[in-house]
């Protein structure tokens, strides 16, 4: 079996002056997972270590750097799956937690739920010894800045361009076994108590041995509109191939939402894709041999690298 790690820093329009950083940090966090992988790690500990990664660079919206509120507060989405035996794991609304996306692995191994939410979820942390943050150190000027601009508009609860992406990885594993994982910080200027599609199985990612695993990205309610994670399996299911699958889900998507999304994917065989109808999806990947990696609806480079 040939492992494969590919990682997403969010669908949607990144401005120009954050796009080279953004991928850097996108590649630099496929890069660190190939490792593991190569290793022979899990495909589950690879997609929570990538997306860890992700969750402490505050360029991205998850963990620090999370979109605000409505209130100025910030609450967090995630979700992990594995694909052996279909166990997932997720939290929502979570405040003052750094790594969201290692909580809700707790909650896959440690209880016999599949999702926790806000105070329920606070408590679970605690009994599990996860250290909580003052908010005001996941909190960025430039989340801050983007708050205050929609606080100041005529109608701010209309989500815009910046309000969209997650991050997420998905990895398959020497073994052959799959697994996804997805972490955000949500829309900016959301509704207080706002679930979006990353917790929820089937929206925000899946993952399962016999279909491939996906992680999602975009707008979020057009998202779970269509169940895009497991829609994109569906077509894999019926033969499509990987691209051709991901395509049909997403125009799906686009047709009956008029929302825009991205995704991510990799079969049990370990073929791939990355692939959005937005005007941006931040991704990276790494094979024995490659390196991948893509900013601009239908970009895809190839790296050749020594290992």
């Amino acid at each position: 079996m040939m492992p494969v790690v590919l990682v997403h820093g969010g669908a949607g329009t990144v401005p120009e002056y954050r796009q080279a950083p953004n991928l850097a940090a996108t590649r630099a966090a496929a890069e660190s997972a190939w490792l593991l992988l190569q290793s022979g790690r899990s495909a589950l500990d690879v997609v929570e270590h990538a997306v860890k990664m992700m969750e402490d660079n505050p360029l991205f919206n998850a963990g620090v750097g999370s979109h605000l509120n409505e209130v100025g507060e910030i609450e967090q989405d995630a979700m992990i799956m594995d694909g052996s035996m279909l166990n997932s794991g997720g939290v929502t609304c979570v405040k003052n937690i750094a790594n969201p996306i290692h909580l809700a692995r707790l909650v896959m191994n440690k209880t016999g739920h599949v999702l926790l939410s806000e105070s329920g979820a606070h408590k679970f942390a605690h009994a599990m010894g996860i250290p909580t943050v003052p908010t005001a150190q996941l909190i960025t000027e430039y989340r801050k800045n983007l708050w205050e601009k929609r606080r100041g508009q005529a109608n701010p609860a209309v989500p815009d361009e910046g309000s969209k992406g997650t991050v997420g990885a998905v990895a398959i594993d020497r073994n052959g076994n799959v697994a996804s994982a997805t972490s955000t910080g949500g829309q900016n200027y959301k509704m207080i108590g706002r679930v979006g599609d990353v917790p929820c199985i089937g929206s925000g990612g899946y993952a399962d041995n016999e279909l491939g695993a996906v992680s999602s990205t975009g707008d979020g309610e057009a998202i779970m509109k269509v169940v895009l994670a497991r829609l994109m399996l569906f077509h894999m299911e019926q033969g499509k191939e990987p691209f051709e699958a991901a395509d049909l889900a997403l125009q799906h998507l686009v047709r009956r939402t008029g929302g825009t999304a991205g995704l991510i994917a990799v079969t049990p065989k370990g073929e791939w894709t990355a692939h959005c109808v937005s005007e941006h999806m931040v991704w990276a990947g790494a094979t024995q041999g490659q390196r991948y990696y893509g900013l601009k609806r239908g970009d895809k480079y190839v790296q050749e690298v020594d290992e």
